[in-house]
């Protein structure tokens, strides 16, 4: 799968899109939302939040279709979650989801070296975590059938993700919110697993990482996540080597892009422009 991308991605572009339902392992649905026109697209997984334990592919419909209206191939995928499925399951899956949407990527018009991915909240963690350890053994376990491809991907966009479980672990702690503290020991387990599995203490700790480039979208009245730890990341993944934007929204909640109007509307003109740039 090597080599540079063939697709001309214009983010001013407008499109119709058509929408199907497939799996990408058994048991586990992806949504494909498919720009007409001749392509080839690039293409993007996207990965819903939920704190790694509700929600399902259709929770960033609204950023999925604006992007895929622009002529990138969107897959949204379901995953395990917990408490049935702990950490890293969710991982594993994703790790999955981006090898499939690479192996089939010519079935959709797509350019299999465009992949990206797209994460909200817990799903921006778990996009993030997998990249940045695309070849992890507790992450590459799931064989795809057929040839199969690396976990790499070409950019992220994240929506106001969790880019250190253990220190929002800690802040919603202090916060009292006891729906986050109860679901996030379901995910992780413990402490240790939290720390283990979260993007900002791999940087804090010095591990080898891969970083793709990276745009995060962040809501300055977010109460769901410490806001400040996502600035001290952003500063350590550029540290690390790593080419990051953050955007910061000014009185914007969690989940503010999955709401349409005018903030969502510019945080995907922001996506659009930053795909078209890695793809330049």
């Amino acid at each position: 799968m090597a080599g540079q991308p063939t697709v001309a991605y214009d983010p001013e572009h407008s499109c119709q899109i058509s929408v199907k339902e497939l799996e990408y392992q058994k048991g586990l649905a992806v949504r494909v939302y498919q720009p007409e026109g001749l392509g080839p697209f690039p293409a993007l997984l996207d990965v819903h939040g939920g704190v790694w334990t509700n929600g399902d592919r259709t929770a960033n419909e609204v950023m999925n279709r604006a992007l895929a209206e622009s002529g990138i191939v969107v897959a949204a995928i379901d995953f395990r979650q917990s408490p049935d499925h702990p950490y890293p399951a969710q991982v594993a899956d994703v790790n999955l989801g981006i090898r499939w949407l690479k192996t089939h990527a010519t079935d959709f018009n797509a350019d299999p070296n465009t992949v990206g991915g797209l994460g909200g909240s817990s799903g921006g963690h778990t996009v993030l975590l997998s990249a940045m350890r695309p070849t992890h053994p507790a992450y590459s376990t799931l064989a795809l059938p057929g040839l199969d491809a690396d976990a790499t991907l070409k950019y992220l966009l994240l929506g106001w993700p969790i880019v250190d479980p253990y220190e929002r672990y800690l802040y919603v702690q202090r916060e009292g919110n006891d729906r986050i503290i109860t679901l996030s020991e379901a995910y992780f387990g413990n402490t240790d697993a939290m720390k283990e599995g979260s993007p900002y203490q791999i940087l804090k700790r010095g591990e080898k990482a891969t970083l793709p480039p990276t745009l995060i979208v962040q809501g300055t009245d977010d109460t769901n996540l410490p806001v400040p730890v996502t600035k001290e990341f952003v500063s350590a993944y550029c540290d690390a080597g790593g080419e990051i934007e953050l955007e910061m929204f000014p009185d914007m909640p969690h989940l503010f892009g999955n709401t349409p109007g005018p903030d969502s509307d510019r945080a995907t003109a922001l996506m659009k422009k930053f795909v078209a740039k890695c793809l330049a």
